[in-house]
């Protein structure tokens, strides 16, 4: 790897920290936000899901002009936009504004998450990009070990409005560094003519199998992984009894064990098959999700244990699956895909907090009930993972190796 990509991947690798530690901090604050505003579980779960609901529309709509663009110019704008919107997070005064406040943070935060992938995908090889992948996704564990906990610390020692203002001026700080060292990407424009309008490009997804394949791999990983989430860290404090202090240690050393275990993983996708490593980290993952969700009295060390295996399995999967979704368009139309694929992403993140609000139900002591009903969803839905990338993987290496497989019910290729 070049000292080109690597600074490149490092920059991105540190927005997406922002980006991923704004959505993650959200969660872990459900404790914090639900007494404040005296609100319930279901209207909890809608500030998690209107960021990202708002980031998939954002997304959705972004496919059919991000292509035509520099991606340095879209993500440099989606990333300003997004940094004041979490700026409005912190200074909300009411629940109506926090919620319009993520709304507007989801709106530009579509565009970072479909273009950081796509740069990543125009500079890597296929061959290496498991690898890259894993840089990129270090950034959630740099999160989970320093942010998430901080952020939680700061809301302990002040108050949660303190984790918003810190995303939003780290941002501020990063996006110089962003604006002098990230190269132009424009070598993916083509000219006008070859451009296709938004209805031609949705025909273009819909019938293309490794498309829609791989927006269903997506989809069924994201529901799966964010199923149980928004209500781990209220079941921890309230159900468990571990305290303010202890409960942002399972983040910390989750996070820290991934961010040591991300990279290896991607570059053992690379060597040993990306849908092979996949497929071990999504079986493993179901039992730490069944322990933690069905969690009986144990020692504290053992529960940071447990979550910790959770954490490495869980972006374990996620790093071969990114690879293998980069790879099913050619660069002209990736950034329209990859902005398809964002959308699907925020919008199933946040359909996934929906239903586990309905499901999850809180008692006037604060702890919840059902919590285990969204582990045994969280489970079958990752099994279901596992079909979409069996097919996918397959189709893959037959382009890859020159064949064309064709859809026999569209004819499609």
């Amino acid at each position: 790897m070049s000292s080109k990509e690597k600074i490149v991947l490092l920059l991105l690798a540190a927005l997406n920290f922002t980006h991923i530690l704004d959505f993650m901090i959200m969660m872990p604050l459900g404790n914090y936000l639900m007494p404040y505003f005296k609100i319930s579980p279901q209207q909890f779960s809608m500030l998690v899901a209107s960021y990202t609901f708002s980031a998939g529309i954002a997304g959705f709509l972004a496919a059919f002009f991000v292509d035509n663009f520099d991606r340095k110019r879209v993500l440099l704008f989606g990333y300003i936009g997004f940094l004041l919107g979490t700026l409005f997070c912190a200074l909300a005064p009411t629940y109506t504004f926090l919620l319009l406040a993520r709304i507007v943070a989801g709106i530009f935060g579509g565009l970072i998450g479909a273009q950081v992938l796509s740069i990543v995908a125009d500079l890597v090889p296929y061959e290496r990009r498991g690898m890259a992948m894993g840089i990129i996704m270090a950034a959630f564990s740099v999160a989970s070990v320093f942010g998430v906990p901080f952020g939680l610390y700061m809301a302990n020692l002040f108050n949660w409005h303190g984790p918003f203002f810190f995303v939003a001026g780290f941002g501020a700080l990063l996006v110089p560094f962003l604006m002098r060292y990230l190269p132009k990407m424009d070598k993916h424009l083509t000219s006008k003519e070859s451009r296709i309008s938004p209805v031609l490009l949705i025909k273009e997804v819909w019938r293309d199998t490794d498309q829609m394949l791989a927006l269903g791999l997506t989809a069924s990983l994201m529901l799966g992984h964010f199923m149980i989430i928004p209500f781990f860290n209220p079941f921890m404090e309230f159900n468990m009894g571990y305290s303010k202090l202890q409960t942002p240690m399972l983040y910390m050393a989750g996070g820290l064990a991934t961010l040591i275990t991300s990279p290896f993983i991607g570059k053992f996708a690379d060597s040993v098959g990306k849908h092979k490593v996949y497929i071990i980290m999504a079986v493993v993952s179901i039992f730490p999700v069944a322990i933690l969700t069905n969690l009986p009295p144990m020692p504290f060390y053992m529960v940071l244990c447990i979550s910790g295996l959770w954490f490495i399995f869980s972006s374990g999967r996620s790093i071969p699956a990114q690879a293998m979704v980069s790879n099913v368009v050619s660069p002209e139309r990736r950034g329209s895909f990859m902005s398809f694929n964002s959308s699907v992403q925020q919008i199933f993140v946040g359909l996934a907090s929906v239903i586990s609000g309905l499901i999850v139900v809180k008692n006037p002591d604060n702890s919840i009930q059902h919590y285990e009903l969204t582990g045994y969803l969280s489970i079958f839905i990752t099994l279901l993972t596992l079909v979409f990338v069996f097919k996918l993987d397959t189709r893959l290496k037959a382009k890859l190796s020159g064949n064309v497989i064709i859809n026999r019910e569209t004819g499609n290729k």
